[in-house]
């Protein structure tokens, strides 16, 4: 197990194996907290993951990153988001990342959803990203939680565009991307321009100050 109190530079764990999510929240929180280093599922000795069973963004979140600090000992972060659709009455939801099964296949997902799009109006494929970001930390034999929230608003194309980002990305574009004139998917977008615009994001900027404060506590 990592020691959650490196004197050499900040720690954090983020419940995920999502490399590109790993390496999203590094560049974001590094930002804010210079020299942090953000932790995965993968670099942390293995524990039972909880099951994903709250009905919110933010319920999911807290299961996550609870259970991070139990495993670790580490402060955790996790995040629970998903992409709410308007014609689908806010579906996918808190069921976006195994909207067509169990498995977190983002291939069957991404085809599923352009299936029941398939015959609503461009006008009508209006949707958002929102994302629920928990922070966890140990305080003594206690812990402390804070949660935010981001969204990206935007729209559902109908074709797979662009090798960056993961899940929906290849579908979505940013009403921010569209203000300027353009039509590029989130997965189209570089790193640095989605993490500006981008749900989780605006998130992490909300809670960047609040993990900052915490570490330079430890």
């Amino acid at each position: 197990m990592p020691d959650a109190e490196r004197a050499d530079h900040p720690v954090v764990f983020l419940a995920s194996r999502n490399t590109k999510k790993i390496a999203e929240m590094q560049r974001i929180l590094a930002e804010h907290v210079p020299g942090i280093e953000v932790l995965g599922l993968d670099d942390v000795a293995p524990y039972d993951e909880p099951p994903e069973t709250e009905p919110t963004f933010e319920g999911n979140a807290l299961i996550k990153a609870r259970a991070g600090v139990t495993a670790t000992g580490l402060p955790s972060i996790a995040d629970d988001s998903g992409l709410c659709v308007d014609a689908l009455n806010g579906m996918p939801g808190v069921l976006s990342a195994r909207w067509a099964g169990t498995a977190k296949d983002d291939a069957a997902n991404n085809r599923l959803l352009l299936e029941q799009l398939d015959d609503v109006p461009d006008e009508r494929r209006t949707a958002h990203f929102t994302c629920a970001v928990a922070f966890v930390r140990p305080v003594g034999d206690e812990t402390v939680e804070h949660v935010v929230h981001g969204e990206m608003p935007g729209r559902v194309i109908r074709e797979l565009r662009g090798s960056g980002g993961f899940g929906y990305d290849v579908l979505f574009v940013a009403d921010d991307t569209l203000a300027r004139g353009e039509e590029r998917t989130s997965a189209e977008l570089p790193a640095a321009e989605k993490d500006a615009i981008s749900h989780r994001g605006r998130a992490l900027r909300a809670l960047a100050p609040v993990v900052a404060e915490a570490l330079a506590r430890t």
